[in-house]
């Protein structure tokens, strides 16, 4: 494997070099000195180079640099009007128009070169065609069946793919109209004409319970089944610890150690100890469960695992990375049982600091599986009946919250970066149906795990930097110039600005975050700062993490539900015992970037699908409350209209075209809208009342109508709730809340997304009135409240763009 990397890097240098002109394959062959026994492999490590896009081979079959061709590679990103983006491999290129006439068959998620056509100028961006499709990567897709006299069609519900899939008639097996199906594609698309497809599966009719998280379920492959050689590795997998399985293991039985996670977690994959040493110093154990020692490299068991990447956090469910039986059961560290786990006990004084470590393989058993409300009740509430139940550990919380602190105040002042966007939990009924949607509050007993992770998974980092291991780091590079230059342009239009950006470090950027927090800008300014950052991932190259400010770092906490985590402890324990033989270490150096690069895309796809569950929830949510009224904080203006954000979190969209008091223009150096006549100004932190007048649950998004209490005299007719009210009064419910144990600092950003969508909503509920819908006698549907009065349809059509509005004229 080392062997082929290296003969890639060495004809792509010879590419790049500047004398260099495109070669036949033989001429390649001839000037490189290849000799008859390698042929077969240089045409391997050929094919390759072009399959990743770091050669292209001309129409003339002759092999160059993309870039020295005029051509970008990258992802193609559609849009649902048909037009799509170039996200390109390199982050120093901006993104790239492609028209709908210039695709030429490429569909979203598709990897692609494209030829730039047109440079990008103050005023437009950059543009460009499609030359060639390198890698396809829709083979399946979900979506609503739909069918005439002699032919059907698919209708995607990811939006970003805008033609319908045409269906043969021998190609509907059995579905009928309205289903939800999967369609494998036969032909893809190209010009003038769409993909042609054939049903391989049907999940159930649209509106049919649980038809709609099944569909983004098989939208993203995820799989909640496993294979059957899984299943049977699975049943030989011992349900306690055998004696035989203590041989090397150090026993900490009686050493007083806790678990601390939500209330719903099922996959306990940490535990924590502390004690105060005589010398003032304290001495933090970090207890993780060995998954290694039951999940045996290249089994199928391993190499299911890494096809998986993480298990993924679904609103109403979890699809495991391992088997329950390994996840919920013997992985675990449920309480009063035997369980296996790999150790690092550090000593940390009175600064922070930890002056020493250990790193060792051990037998544990759990004392108490706590949670984060009862211990946020037992250090801040004092409740008096928990810290007589729990009377033996209430020192150790105490310690572990003076720890806690200790570490986090030396975080930030290194320079850590702290997000501090609200998160929530969708509650639905038996049904699946959503009942309440309300903040998930981070507590300090949230923040005394999140601490102790931190620091564990540094110091396991640091120690296996420096002994030259081949290892899987979590990194997060330094973020572009160009994008810091524009975010300080941005802050300075809205009176900050940020320190150092020649060559920006991340307390810079914290010191910024500190100064706007609570202001109206908080929110705006922490979205944009975000996505002007890179995206963490993982790799086998440590470079540090620039939104922790550590110089290492790596994820070893989680095995249970994390492949990195996992191969990690099979590195270390083979480091540990002395087995890392030249071979080993070769091979490792081989397989690593791949792997690094795997879980890094099954992290982004597991991200993309909570998200996606998330956001249907909280849209079905808002539907019952149509017609309602609700005051909110306008967290974004666009050229198009505004985005409002109601005390529940969850964001909507208040259209330009539906503000019929005035004419409105957009500035953009101050995010803000003013209107021509009246010289009324709405901007970015400003409050609102608005109406819900759409919640559109296949499209996932919501639409709002503002409600100007100056001009329109009916909304003197209606109550506003207070947020408490609309939140209790509605019944109450279970749901499996994710399990929150990656730091918030963990940076990861969406790719070229709108960040202000519903998406990124989340919530507590906000409050109104519950309205109703009727008919008039005419035939002209409006929204209605208690009080009687409504909506006209002619204004809901001016939000689904049914009616172009005008230009009024201006006095």
């Amino acid at each position: 494997m080392v062997d082929l990397e290296e003969r890639k890097e060495r004809i792509v240098g010879f590419m790049t070099e500047e004398a260099y002109k495109p070669l036949l394959l033989k001429e390649l062959r001839m000037i490189l000195g290849v000799p008859s026994s390698d042929v077969e492999i240089f045409n391997q490590v050929i094919q390759e180079l072009e399959n990743e896009g770091r050669i292209y081979k001309t129409n003339g079959n002759r092999y160059g640099i993309p870039s020295r061709l005029n051509l970008v590679i990258g992802r193609i990103q559609g849009h649902e009007r048909g037009y799509a983006f170039l996200i390109p491999d390199d982050e120093m290129i901006e993104d790239i128009f492609i028209p709908a006439d210039s695709l030429n068959g490429a569909m979203h998620n598709d990897r692609v070169a494209a030829r730039v056509n047109r440079k990008s100028t103050s005023e437009r961006r950059m543009e460009g065609e499609i030359v060639r499709i390198l890698k396809r990567a829709n083979v399946t897709l979900v979506g609503t069946f739909e069918k005439s006299m002699n032919f059907g069609f698919v209708v995607p519900d990811n939006k970003r793919i805008s033609g319908d899939i045409f269906i043969p008639k021998s190609g509907f097996n059995g579905a009928k109209k309205g289903q939800k199906v999967v369609v494998e594609i036969v032909k893809y698309p190209e010009q003038r004409r769409n993909a042609e497809g054939k049903v391989i599966e049907i999940l159930g009719h649209k509106d049919d319970l649980g038809t709609d998280i099944l569909s983004i379920i098989k939208s993203y492959n995820l799989e909640e089944d496993f294979p059957e050689e899984v299943n049977k590795q699975v049943e030989n997998i011992p349900d306690t610890v055998t004696e035989a399985m203590l041989k090397g293991r150090r026993d900490l039985r009686n050493l007083r150690m806790v678990t601390i996670d939500g209330e719903d977690a099922k996959d306990l994959d940490d535990a924590v100890s502390v004690e105060l040493l005589e010398n003032g110093n304290y001495r933090l154990g970090v207890h993780i469960a060995d998954v290694s020692n039951y999940v045996k490299e290249n089994s199928p068991l391993d190499i299911e695992a890494l096809k998986r990447g993480t298990s993924v956090y679904l609103v109403d469910r979890v699809i495991p990375m391992l088997p329950r039986k390994l996840s919920n059961g013997i992985c675990s560290l449920n309480p009063q049982v035997d369980r296996l786990s790999f150790t690092v006990m550090m000593d940390i004084d009175k600064t922070g600091k930890v002056i020493n470590h250990d790193i060792f393989e051990s037998v544990i058993n759990i004392d108490e599986r706590m949670t984060y409300t009862n211990i946020y009740k037992i250090l801040v509430d004092k409740d008096e009946e928990l810290i007589q139940r729990y009377k033996k550990l209430v020192p150790d919380f105490n310690l572990m919250h003076e720890l806690a602190l200790i570490l986090r105040n030396r975080r930030f002042k290194r320079g850590a970066m702290d997000f501090d966007f609200p998160e929530s939990k969708v509650i639905l009924d038996d049904q699946g149906k959503p009942i309440e949607v309300k903040k998930y509050e981070i507590t300090i007993a949230n923040q005394i795990i999140e601490e102790f992770m931190l620091i564990c998974n540094e110091t396991v980092a640091e120690h296996f930097y420096w002994t030259n291991t081949p290892f899987v780091y979590r990194i997060h590079e330094n973020p572009d110039d160009e994008k810091i230059i524009a975010l300080n342009e941005f802050v300075y239009n809205l009176g900050y600005s940020i320190k150092g950006i020649n060559k920006i470090h991340p307390r810079a950027l914290q010191d910024l975050l500190d100064k706007v927090k609570g202001t109206k800008y908080e929110r705006i300014i922490s979205s944009v700062m975000l996505r002007s950052l890179q995206k963490a991932k993982y790799s086998d190259e440590s470079v540090g993490h620039f939104g922790l400010a550590a110089k290492y770092y790596c994820h070893f906490t989680s095995p249970i539900r994390r492949y990195p985590d996992l191969i990690i402890h099979r590195i270390m324990k083979l480091y540990l015992k002395g087995q890392l033989s030249e071979q080993k270490i070769e091979q490792l150096h081989g397989i690593l970037p791949e792997v690094a690069k795997q879980c890094s895309e099954r992290e982004r796809m597991a991200d993309e699908a909570e998200r996606e569950t998330e956001d249907l929830k909280k849209v079905e949510y808002m539907k019952d409350h149509e017609g309602e009224i609700f005051e909110g904080i306008i967290s974004n203006v666009t050229n198009f209209g505004m985005f409002i954000e109601l005390d529940n979190t969850i964001e909507g969209l208040v259209r330009m075209s539906s503000m019929e008091d005035d004419y409105y223009n957009y500035d953009d150096r101050h995010y803000c809208l003013i209107g021509e006549r009246s010289n009324k100004t709405y901007r970015v932190g400003d409050t609102v009342k608005v109406i819900l007048a759409k919640a559109d649950i296949s499209a996932k998004k919501i639409e709002f109508l503002l409600v100007d209490s100056e001009e329109d005299d009916w909304f003197e007719d209606f109550d506003v709730y207070s947020s408490d009210d609309f939140s209790t009064r509605r019944r109450k419910g279970s749901g499996y809340s994710k399990k929150r144990k990656t730091a918030s600092n963990d940076i990861r950003t969406s790719e070229s997304e709108n960040i202000f969508k519903t998406q990124n909503s989340k919530s507590n509920s906000g409050k109104s009135k519950k309205a109703k819908s009727n008919s008039e006698s005419n035939g002209t549907t409006k929204q209605t409240t208690k009080k009687g009065k409504a909506i006209d349809k002619k204004v809901l059509d001016q939000i689904t763009g049914k009616k172009k509005r005008k230009r009024k004229a201006i006095n």
